[in-house]
């Protein structure tokens, strides 16, 4: 949330990427499921609940807290939205030889679409092409070119 008020969407939508911070919320045939950043492992990843975000998250869309926007019609969704899911797979992530392996990210696909929900941010802001993982942000890929800009194997 941004602005003087605090009740401002704050900027989100970054064109082949989004930034919805606090995390995501999926709905299926089968359930609401939640792709949140979180520390389980020991450090930040992106962790995935069947449950909506409200059991992980307080004061949405409340001054101060996190803002809630549908995304359902928005072109960089249209690839999964509405669609069976044919690949469900997480990228992993490892800072040391000494860290646990984290879940960095997950891997939606659609036929030839695909989506990438990951626990990370641009290193810099304004955004300038690259971007930082294992962060308490998560971010949505839309392009496998970004994907492995960022640091995603061609799952």
């Amino acid at each position: 949330m941004a602005g003087e008020s605090g009740l401002d969407v704050d900027e989100w939508d970054c064109g082949t990427w989004h930034e919805p911070t606090m995390g995501v919320e999926l709905h299926t045939d089968d359930g609401c499921y939640s792709a949140v950043w979180g520390s389980s492992f020991d450090h930040y990843g992106l962790e995935v609940y069947r449950e909506p975000m409200t059991a992980h998250l307080r004061m949405i869309g409340e001054q101060g807290g996190s803002a809630a926007v549908d995304v359902t019609d928005h072109p960089c969704w249209s690839g999964v939205v509405g669609r069976k899911l044919t690949r469900v797979e997480i990228a992993w992530g490892q800072d040391s030889p000494s860290c646990p392996r984290v879940p960095y990210a997950i891997r939606l696909g659609a036929r030839e679409k695909a989506v990438w929900i990951a626990a990370g941010r641009p290193a810099a802001w304004p955004p300038s092409g690259d971007f930082t993982l294992g962060t308490d942000d998560v971010m949505v890929l839309f392009t496998p070119e970004l994907a492995a800009e960022v640091g995603f194997p061609s799952l």
